[in-house]
């Protein structure tokens, strides 16, 4: 299977949701189970108020794993969390467009070291703020939540996502972009049902989906589901 393929649907478990104690043992799991991508978000602790994960957690799982690495940098300065990715190796990176000054230019920053590069949107920012950089992207990732609020009671998913991932696939079909289209954000196996026909390629799998204290048993009830939907 073509990792960053149009005709893919996968789930690319969040490393932020394994045990921190069992991390690579977990990772191995995810591997074992047949995942070949893994998620990282990297986080500044300002523009999403969550913990990060360092740096040297990630450039020692490189060089542990084969699992890909695609990497969501929600940073108000990505330029610098970008560069510490492209040093490390990954395959690939997206920011977000609101904290970029220049995305045009970090595109093709990420770009020219050979590795994919996209743009990742909070669930305010509209699809149309895209409109002069969808051609240069690689992947586009909806956050469905707010990012850093994914444990808060008061966050739910956005009653929108369905409507903007069709205006996304819209865009890029009208296009003839080779764009993926990524969601993240409280996903679950119904949303994996209801938002694979809409065109989503990449599910990002966090503890709504991926259960770390049964990793097997979540990947295996993902792929029951996976089938079924590529057969469509």
């Amino acid at each position: 299977m073509q990792l960053f393929h149009k005709d893919t649907i996968q789930i690319s478990p969040s490393l932020i949701c394994l045990d921190v104690l069992h991390v690579l043992e977990q990772v191995n799991e995810l591997e074992k189970a047949g995942i070949k991508m893994l998620h990282i978000d990297i986080l500044d602790g300002r523009f999403s108020p969550s913990m990060p994960l360092g740096f040297d957690l990630v450039r020692q799982l490189r060089s542990v794993t084969n699992l890909a690495f695609e990497c969501h940098v929600m940073a108000e300065n990505p330029e610098y969390y970008i560069q510490e990715l492209l040093d490390i190796g990954v395959e690939q990176i997206v920011f977000h467009l609101e904290t970029a000054a220049h995305a045009d230019g970090l595109i093709n920053k990420i770009h020219h070291m050979g590795v994919r590069a996209g743009i990742a949107l909070k669930p305010s920012t509209p699809i149309s703020s895209l409109e002069y950089i969808i051609e240069k992207c690689d992947a586009v990732l909806l956050m469905l939540i707010n990012p850093g609020y994914a444990s808060s009671s008061h966050e739910a998913q956005v009653p929108y996502a369905k409507r903007k991932i069709a205006d996304l696939k819209k865009l890029i079909d009208g296009l003839h972009t080779e764009t993926l289209i990524e969601v993240d954000g409280r996903i679950s196996l119904s949303n994996v049902k209801e938002f694979a026909p809409l065109g989503v390629n990449i599910f990002v799998g966090g503890t709504t989906c991926i259960d770390r204290n049964h990793i097997a048993d979540s990947i295996n009830q993902a792929n029951h589901v996976l089938p079924c939907i590529t057969a469509q």
